[in-house]
């Protein structure tokens, strides 16, 4: 009995804790789609303040639409971000629970070896990876970003997966061997379905930083016809001069997709989080 009320009392801990973690990072959301709908001097006066009737300008919007082209720029993120995320969920989970599931000699060290890029940052290779794409011709294409994200993205699919798929039942895929499913279908029909909070977990994790991210697509897909949504506002940033109203409206339409897909993943993800919570 105390074991249930402690596992309850964690549980309502943990979704207090995504609650206030939600509202915090929330917050510099909100800060920014108010101001996208106020004029500048409004911004500089009172950027806490929601607009009025005397301060309400779609002047950034406007401009956003007018100059560039941004719904390339739109297209070419979601592109990216998508192809990634699909590699990474598929890739990480085949690793995962082939660690997870087989056991062989070196099985630990190759997990080890997997996990590596959790603890070394993918950018400490920047000029390895832009030689890499040179001399296979894909600098300035899409295929770059996702061959790059996919990397980046794979040591935390792999890191979290593996731990989720220990826990499914050796009974339940034993049995399914017994009916003569191959290991195929035992990896997509039965484990798969069960670690889904799991997965939610890092495609939201995974997700964020390549959508936000402006270091690769600067080095790596610079041109006009490559550029994702977050390089493509950095046009209404000059040396000298700012135009903050094209900014915050221009970072205030790149967020919609990322809450879209949050919002996909947020029942996953809050039973992902708690699992690992309760354990």
């Amino acid at each position: 009995m105390s074991q249930a009320r402690n596992s309850t009392a964690r549980s309502l801990a943990a979704h207090a804790v995504l609650i206030l973690y939600t509202a915090i990072a929330l917050f510099p959301v909100f800060v920014v789609v108010v101001n996208s709908f106020k004029n500048r001097r409004a911004i500089f006066a009172d950027p806490l303040a929601v607009p009025t009737a005397d301060t309400f300008d779609l002047i950034g919007y406007r401009t956003v639409l007018a100059q560039g082209d941004f719904f390339l720029y739109f297209q070419n993120s979601l592109i990216v971000t998508v192809a990634s995320l699909f590699f990474v969920l598929l890739f990480g989970a085949m690793a995962a629970f082939a660690l997870s599931e087989y056991r062989f000699r070196g099985n630990t060290l190759t997990g080890l070896y997997l996990a590596l890029g959790i603890m070394i940052p993918i950018r400490l290779g920047t000029v390895a990876i832009l030689q890499m794409m040179v001399a296979s011709g894909l600098v300035n294409t899409l295929t770059a970003l996702v061959l790059v994200y996919t990397a980046q993205g794979l040591p935390l699919a792999v890191f979290i997966l593996s731990e989720f798929m220990r826990g499914v039942s050796d009974d339940l895929k034993n049995a399914g061997r017994i009916d003569g499913l191959s290991e195929y279908t035992i990896f997509f029909r039965l484990v798969l379905p069960l670690v889904r909070p799991a997965m939610a977990t890092v495609a939201v994790f995974t997700m964020i930083p390549i959508w936000n991210d402006l270091w690769f697509p600067l080095i790596l897909a610079p041109s006009e016809a490559t550029k994702t949504i977050t390089l493509g506002s950095q046009v209404f940033i000059g040396q000298f001069v700012t135009n903050w109203n094209a900014v915050l409206a221009a970072l205030s339409l790149a967020i919609l997709p990322v809450l879209v897909l949050y919002l996909i993943f947020s029942r996953q993800l809050i039973r992902g989080i708690t699992a690992g919570a309760v354990k």
